[in-house]
């Protein structure tokens, strides 16, 4: 992965990148509909930003492990992320996944539907926050939700996701380290702040209980913050 195209972050160390293609090489298989949307993502000019493929295992995994009938996802882009969670879906399970860039939307599935998933996953266009507004959880809420999107409405994100999920659900939120840059206030740009105030709210809210994860993989130091909903 080209560092040029990742920005806010320092670049890819080669020992990490090694560390994880030798870790892959035994635990994930290659697999053609993956690597389609990694390269179609790439020559169709998103940015280089979607999970890597042991985070990618990771999110199939909780997913299987829950049990997880119905996922919702904050950020499509070209689908990868989507496709990884979806194939862990029981029969009639579904991800619906809001993406912001029509553009990226229109990758996003051909992504899928080349993985053969374009009935279990539905994208819906335009911003987040509006589309999050007219979701209702009704009698199926969601079972568990990636927020990998915009850091600064991390917070409005993780309220709507608690809002649309039943008892017992996972809530993942993504980037949430940023190479230690959260930690360091001095850093006071729109990402870092929207993850302290997602941190902020979680100190306080006695319906959910997280923990945050540091991450050191192909690409950077990061992390990602794990919440159940009590």
């Amino acid at each position: 992965m080209s560092a040029t195209r990742v920005t806010g972050y320092l670049p890819p160390d080669e020992d990490f990148a090694r560390s994880a293609r030798f870790h892959n090489s035994f635990l994930i298989a290659p697999d053609e509909a993956l690597e389609f949307a990694q390269k179609n993502t790439d020559e169709k000019g998103l940015p280089l930003i979607a999970v890597s493929p042991a985070e990618g295992k990771l999110l199939h995994l909780l997913v299987r492990t829950l049990g997880a009938k119905r996922i919702l996802e904050i950020g499509t882009l070209g689908g990868y992320s989507t496709i990884w969670m979806a194939r862990a879906l029981p029969e009639g399970g579904e991800v619906v996944t809001l993406e912001l860039s029509e553009h990226h939307v229109q990758v996003a599935r051909e992504n899928v539907v080349k993985a053969g998933l374009g009935n279990v996953v539905k994208i819906i266009q335009g911003p987040a926050v509006e589309s999050l507004t007219k979701l209702q959880p009704g009698d199926a809420p969601f079972d568990f939700v990636f927020i990998d999107a915009d850091k600064d409405n991390n917070l409005t994100y993780l309220l709507e996701a608690k809002r649309l999920t039943r008892k017992g659900a996972v809530i993942i939120v993504d980037n949430t380290v940023r190479d230690g840059q959260v930690a360091d206030l001095s850093k006071t740009d729109g990402p870092n702040e929207g993850v302290r105030k997602l941190l902020a709210h979680l100190k306080n809210d006695s319906e959910l209980s997280a923990t945050t994860i540091s991450t050191i993989g192909e690409r950077h130091w990061d992390g990602f913050t794990y919440i159940l909903k009590l």
